[in-house]
């Protein structure tokens, strides 16, 4: 999970945060649409580039890029600010990661120090959010210094990011949260009841509710239900949460987790319930240790990113802006599901960026005209 906190208390409730049951042409016999929908995050990704090439390491000689993750405690962010320092070692440029506990006056300090250092561009990682740093936002924009919003919110909410930064490097987390839909469906046969766990506040999370949210229009009778937690209810809520659901409505036979670090809580309730046979569970992130639970068939799928990817792609971005160059309005950053069948290739155990492929290490060395 990326997040460090998120605003609303824990609760329950039938097809809240937009969560519908569709009443649209396909129905619960007709699998074929949702299929189609599966089919090109089968296979390992190709590499395509998000934009023309650049000599990169000519024009960021002698430039600088700060970077302040949403919580150095988090290993998602920790190993992506990981994958781009030895994105920046090998193109020429210094880089620096801004080292905090997700803490809000934090960033303010890590926004105060790039100031002072007269980099050439800071980069907020993955909910370090612009919204609540608007005096130091424009303050670097004062000093000329582009602020880069990146790996936090969806494709289609670039213009909310661009009220707050100067640019941001969006994922698809639409297409994320209707994907988790379209599996469910497939592995239920059409009759999908969801228990839909989520956490509101990041942008991310809006935008993959609304992914699920298009997804189940094209179900005719399919019903859902919301858990929304905070982070810190996570360890304590999720598990008894999750529990009285599935004793409140016996014909729940799916859960679906938008972040899939809440699984580990969702699990033990299932087994609690003896819910085994009936509720499955598909989730997004392809966290290590939950691609471990995809491996013991206790997680049935999860959509993988692959982190050393996405440094690349955050820097390919804010590099071509630091060079005079427009940002990409796509950083085509894929995904890969994982199930039981090839889970195997991330690792036994699994390990961060395995399974993916290389195909984009090559790409982005001569995307880049690196010697």
């Amino acid at each position: 999970m990326k997040y460090a906190s998120v605003a609303l208390a824990a609760s329950i409730v039938a097809g809240s945060f937009g969560l519908i049951a569709g009443s649209s042409p396909v129905m619960a016999d007709d699998l074929s649409y949702f299929e189609k929908q599966l089919e090109p995050y089968r296979a390992k990704p190709s590499f395509v580039a998000p934009g023309p090439s650049f000599d990169a390491p000519n024009c960021m000689k002698g430039k600088s890029i700060l970077s302040i993750p949403v919580s150095s405690a988090n290993p998602f962010t920790a190993n992506i600010e990981k994958a781009m320092q030895a994105v920046a070692k090998d193109v020429g440029f210094k880089f620096t990661t801004w080292e905090n506990q997700g803490q809000s006056s934090q960033w303010v300090q890590g926004m105060d120090t790039a100031l002072n250092q007269k980099v050439s561009l800071i980069d907020l990682l993955a909910g370090s959010d612009p919204r609540v740093l608007v005096p130091q936002v424009k303050a670097a924009q004062a000093a000329k210094i582009p602020v880069i919003a990146s790996h936090y919110n969806g494709v289609e909410q670039t213009s909310i990011v661009n009220g707050f930064a100067d640019g941001d490097v969006p994922i698809d987390y639409f297409k994320a949260g209707s994907l988790l839909v379209d599996w469910a469906m497939v592995s239920t046969k059409g009759k999908l009841n969801a228990l839909v766990l989520i956490a509101s506040g990041p942008l991310s999370t809006d935008s993959m509710v609304a992914g699920i949210n298009a997804e189940l229009k094209h179900c005719d009778g399919c019903k859902t239900k919301t858990l929304n937690y905070t982070v810190p209810d996570w360890g304590t809520r999720i598990t008894p949460g999750v529990q009285a659901a599935l004793l409140a409505d016996p014909t729940i036979n799916y859960v679906i987790v938008i972040y899939d670090s809440m699984a580990q809580f969702v699990v033990p309730a299932i087994t609690i319930t003896g819910s085994q046979d009936r509720v499955k569970v598909d989730a997004f992130n392809g966290t290590p240790f939950v691609l471990g639970l995809v491996q013991a068939g206790q997680v049935e799928m999860d959509i993988g990113e692959n982190l050393d990817w996405i440094g690349h792609s955050i820097l390919d971005s804010e590099m071509r802006r630091v060079c005079g160059l427009p940002l990409v309005s796509d950083p085509k950053i894929p995904f890969l599901m994982f199930t039981k069948d090839n889970a195997k290739d991330a690792g036994t155990p699994p390990q961060l960026s395995q399974g993916y492929g290389d195909a984009y290490v090559k790409g982005f060395h001569d995307l880049w005209q690196l010697k």
